[in-house]
């Protein structure tokens, strides 16, 4: 089933909803209504449960190639107030992703820029083909990554994320992967295949403990050693109370 407006293409099937960002023409820039359309995106997943897994990919050659540039033109002429809100409204596109209890996967083909490389580095998982390039290039427009830095500096290090800022250089493919901005590299002609069996993987495991891992596991950024092993225990003894729990360890023992 596949529902959604111009900009942006929702599917769901066997429990993994497809979102494709859709404004191939524009290289699937980011403008205020793909942002509307990511949120009410998230809500569904957050909200529906059918939904088990979230894929987010571009349609034609490139996943996102960042903000529309005529749109932030025109941001221009607006107030810091207004921009401000503006922005927060993609920033908040990030903190749903994390904070929903589902995983969300990036399919990342040909460029990931800016804004885009944003959205791919905000998902929990992205897998990219061989092909596809990843870079924070705001600095060259006059511009700056803000959001994304708070993710950034977590997932690349310091030094590594600094570079990444303040040049705007573009990796490869396997140059993000070594830097920890993607999880998995494939080939291009294996994108689609690869990239769905992992999302239908997931929307076979257990609801519950993939959503008490994806939770218990960037709980983990604010909390001491002692206090996140403390977490982790408590986490434990939930899992086990759950009927998926019960139902998954008696398989295991009548086999």
């Amino acid at each position: 089933m596949t529902a959604g407006d111009e900009s942006l293409q929702v599917g769901l099937e066997a429990g993994v909803l497809t979102v494709t960002i859709n404004r191939p023409e524009k290289r699937n820039a980011l403008n205020a209504e793909v942002v509307k359309a990511l949120h009410r995106a998230l809500d569904r997943a957050d909200l529906d449960p059918d939904v088990r897994v979230v894929v987010v990919r571009g349609a034609g050659k490139d996943f996102c190639a960042g903000a529309d540039l005529g749109e932030l033109l025109v941001s221009a002429e607006r107030t810091v107030a207004e921009n401000e809100v503006s922005a927060a409204r993609l920033g908040a596109v990030f903190t749903r992703i994390r904070g929903l209890p589902k995983p969300v996967l990036a399919l990342v083909q040909g460029s990931a820029l800016a804004g885009g490389a944003g959205l791919a580095t905000a998902c929990d998982l992205a897998i990219a083909g061989a092909g596809a390039r990843l870079g924070y290039s705001e600095i060259q427009r006059g511009f700056v990554p803000a959001m994304v830095m708070t993710l950034l500096r977590r997932l690349a290090g310091e030094k590594a994320a600094l570079d990444l800022v303040l040049t705007g250089k573009v990796l490869t493919a396997p140059e993000a992967l070594a830097v920890g901005l993607l999880s998995r590299v494939v080939p291009d002609a294996d994108l689609e295949r690869e990239g769905m069996a992992v999302a239908r993987a997931l929307s076979e495991s257990s609801g519950s403990a993939l959503a008490f891992t994806k939770q218990l596991f960037f709980q983990l950024d604010t909390l001491s050693f002692d206090d996140g092993i403390a977490l982790g225990a408590k986490i434990n003894a939930l899992a086990r109370a759950t009927p998926e729990f019960r139902e998954a360890v008696g398989r295991f023992l009548r086999r």
